[in-house]
């Protein structure tokens, strides 16, 4: 009877992996529909968006100067690669929903009330971090660059290597832009505390700063206008998390008050229970 039953519950752990692998395949497939979807919309206008982009290195182009393709098939491919990369973030949110959808479900009550503000904040703080990269950094950046430029050389950037940088850049600043989300998902889950992190500040700026070193070109001015909006972010994420804190102290401090004295009688005796049928020999 007792291998009938095991057996019996061998199958339906069984049939519960396989329906989230279901699950998961299901959620996986839409997700990739929808970037699709979004691509097939996006391609007539692959050109247009290209010259969008190029738009903050264009405009600080020196008179004459014009962007050039040195591969065969690349003023076809690189736009496309754009769109398609457009595509991607044009569907992040929906992204962010399947991905939600599949996780939701194993979380408690107050951990969904948490998951959803932060989801919501961190995919708006992805796309504030490339626009900043677009509008302020990839102009100021390339204003920068042809002030520092050897006079008599003639400027035309390759539009290959003028995506592959703008999106190394947006990359690191969406990612950058991140930095209060993950700060207080670092408290909450029991890692560190703001205190500590208030300790290690000094690491952090020294730590932003070099982050900025390795993800963005190599001058100055890009390298400050990473790592001090990222210190900026890591001050607001430790405020967060200290008022996050400090409200869910409350809450069980008043949770605690709340309980009355037979609750806490009752509490008593079933800790000295759980004592007393501790293991015997």
């Amino acid at each position: 009877m007792s291998e009938q039953l095991g057996n019996k519950d061998d199958s339906e752990q069984s049939l519960g992996f396989i329906g989230h692998l279901i699950e998961l395949r299901d959620r996986l497939l839409r997700s990739v529909l929808a970037v699709i979807a979004v691509f097939l919309v996006a391609f007539p206008f692959a050109n247009d968006i290209y010259h969008i982009l190029a738009m903050p290195l264009v405009n600080n182009l020196p008179e004459g100067g014009s962007m050039i393709a040195t591969g065969v098939v690349s003023p076809f491919l690189t736009p496309i690669k754009l769109a398609f990369i457009v595509s991607i973030f044009a569907a992040f949110p929906y992204l962010i929903f399947e991905a939600w959808a599949f996780i939701a479900p194993g979380l408690y009550k107050h951990e969904k009330k948490l998951a959803v503000p932060l989801i919501v904040s961190s995919a708006i703080l992805f796309y504030v971090g490339i626009a900043f990269a677009y509008f302020i950094v990839l102009p100021n950046v390339f204003i920068f660059m042809m002030s520092m430029a050897i006079d008599g050389v003639n400027h035309a950037p390759d539009i290959t290597y003028y995506l592959d940088f703008a999106l190394k850049l947006f990359f690191a600043f969406g990612i950058a832009f991140e930095v209060p989300i993950a700060t207080i998902l670092l408290v909450l889950g029991g890692i560190t505390t703001p205190n500590s992190l208030a300790e290690k500040r000094p690491y952090i700026i020294v730590g932003a700063f070099i982050f900025g070193m390795l993800l963005t070109p190599p001058d100055p001015a890009s390298q400050l206008m990473l790592a001090i909006p990222m210190w900026i972010l890591f001050e607001i994420g430790l405020l967060l998390s200290r008022m996050i804190k400090k409200k869910s102290s409350d809450k069980q401090s008043e949770e605690y008050e709340a309980l009355t004295e037979d609750d806490m009688e009752a509490e008593l005796d079933r800790m000295d229970a759980e004592d007393d049928d501790g293991p015997r020999l």
